[in-house]
């Protein structure tokens, strides 16, 4: 997958996630969110990760 197509995936799952929360489904919204979450800072450390800027010492 891409970097722009992980981007693309992450700003769907937050506006997905906003509508869910202004209708009213705070539930699945949080869940939403929290995927949104997850997904970014995955994505975020995997490029620092290739670019050696993350180091495990």
């Amino acid at each position: 997958m891409s970097d722009l197509s992980k981007d693309i995936s992450i700003g769907l799952l937050f506006l997905t996630g906003l509508v869910g929360f202004i209708s009213g489904e705070f539930i699945i919204s949080s869940c939403i969110f929290a995927a949104a979450t997850i997904a970014s800072n995955i994505n975020v450390n995997h490029k620092r990760i290739k670019a050696g800027q993350l180091s495990w010492n």
